[in-house]
This record gives C-alpha cells, structure tokens and sequence, in this order.
C-alpha cells in the first residue's frame, strides 16, 4: 500500500481505527476522519506511534451533516491530489427517533446518505485515481428487511433495529448501484458484513445503554477481526477487479434478495440526490 493514499471515515475508534491501523502498516497514508479533533488527533498518534507511519493525518466532519460532509470533501480535495481507497464506515443507532441538522432520520443520515454524498463528491477523484476501491460497511442486519419509499424516514412505526437494518439495506443499493454507474472505469465496489463487533455503536444512546454494553459484547469479536474484510478488501489483490459484491469473512455471498432489485436501487439513488440536494 506504499503511495496509496486511504481516507477511512469513523476511524476514531472500533473497526474504523483497527482498518486505519492495519493501512498504516502496509504503508498507506491514511486521512483518518472522525467528529472529535481530541479523538482525532489521539488517534493520528496512536497510530503513528504503533506503526512507526508518519503519514497518518485527520481530517474533521460530523457526517449526520451535510454541508460537514461537503467540507469534508472539500478540504480532502484541497490536500491531497489523488485517492486510492474510500472505507466508508461511519454508523450510528438510535434507539429513539431523532432527527438531523438536516431534518433527516438520524439513522438514514448518518448511515446511507454521508455514504452516498461524499462518495459522490469523491468520484472524480477516485476515478482520476483509478485502480481505486470504495469499501462500503454495511451489515447483515439489512435482511428481511425492505424500504418503504412511503415511510422512508420511518415517521411511522419507527424501531432503532429497523431503521438501523433499512440503512444497511440502502448501503447495499447503493453499492450495487455505484458498481454499475462505475463500470469500465477502474473503481470497484464492494460491501461487506463485520460481524458483531465490540464497539461503541449505541453508546449515543445513554448511561444505561453504555454500562450493558459489556455485558452485550462478552463474546464479540474484536475491533480488528472485524476489519479483516476490510482490510481485504482495500488491499488484497485477490479482489482488484472485484465490484458489486456483498463480502463476509473475506468470502463475496449473497445478500438478501430484496437487496439486487435494480428498480429499487435506480429510486433510492434519485431519491438520495434530492436528499443531498443534487450533490451541488
């Protein structure tokens, strides 16, 4: 990975930090993102002081945002003149309904459509790049469910397990419709399922929620078995030409079914431009 340069969002702590770890020693410079500039600049340190990388650098957005996400984008652009590999890995969930700066279910905002916008942002970039790869974390959680363009932001019946399961969902949409949109231009990409993985997911939602959630991750795995397939990912030559797929302990499977309708994926895609407001 040595003159590759790697952006990884939610890349403070869980598996973000062990996928900027495990680049920063392949070699990589890697940008890593996160809302904190104390976490951020505690986690350049770290790594750099663990892999002995010195080009580990932060940059900072609150991507429930967008006009963060857009200056995300922005100042990338400003710094660096190419871009390898995009990890979009920052999710959150709600337990209750909350909604963004935006006005945007919290859920749906953070965990597709900071995918969606700054991916798209980053296009031209990645494109000019090319060989470049787009990792999309998603989650098995999107099975059995389905989106209902009706209730979209789950102003009715809403539950953090299907918010949080419907953007997943999206994240898969999305990915395999970007992997048609991106076809002969060398950027390939692919989603693919962590595992349960002992993080701070959830901790947003209160002291009773963070004292559980060890008790809730006794037999997880750790933050870096579950960015093997990351890793794999955006490094591993075994997938160079690889795109589209859903991938799973480094092994590309099949998703739901619900998930390869074009028709669906074709509607969340105009849909999220007009929630991004036409990535203007």
């Amino acid at each position: 990975m040595k003159n590759k340069i790697c952006l990884v969002t939610g890349a403070t702590s869980g598996i973000g930090q062990a996928t900027a770890k495990a680049l920063a020693q392949k070699g990589a410079t890697v940008i890593v993102a996160g809302r904190s500039p104390e976490l951020c600049q505690n986690t350049v340190a770290l790594i750099q002081s663990e892999t002995g990388n010195p080009n580990i650098h932060y940059l900072l957005a609150d991507l429930s945002v967008q006009a963060q996400v857009r200056g995300l984008a922005a100042e990338f652009k400003s710094r660096y003149v190419r871009l390898d590999v995009l990890v979009n890995n920052a999710a959150s969930i709600f337990f209750s309904r909350q909604v963004s700066a935006d006005g945007i279910e919290m859920n749906f905002a953070v965990n597709h459509l900071a995918y969606f916008l700054l991916t798209n942002l980053l296009l031209e970039t990645l494109k000019a790049s090319a060989p470049a790869r787009i990792v999309n974390v998603a989650s098995n959680s999107h099975r059995g469910k389905h989106l209902d363009f009706d209730n979209l932001e789950l102003e009715r019946g809403y539950s953090p397990g299907r918010a949080y399961g419907c953007s997943k969902l999206a994240n898969l949409y999305f990915t395999y419709e970007l992997s048609r949109r991106l076809k002969g231009t060398g950027v390939t990409v692919n989603a693919m399922h962590p595992g349960f993985v002992r993080t701070n997911m959830a901790a947003n939602n209160g002291w009773l929620v963070r004292f559980f959630l060890p008790l809730v991750h006794l037999n997880s795995l750790t933050p870096e078995e579950g960015a093997r397939t990351i890793i794999y990912l955006a490094s591993s030559p075994d997938v160079e030409s690889v795109t589209g797929k859903y991938f799973v302990r480094e092994r590309d499977v099949p998703s739901d079914p619900v998930s390869y309708d074009e028709s669906i994926a074709k509607r969340l895609w105009d849909v999220s431009e007009e929630m991004t407001k036409g990535m203007a």
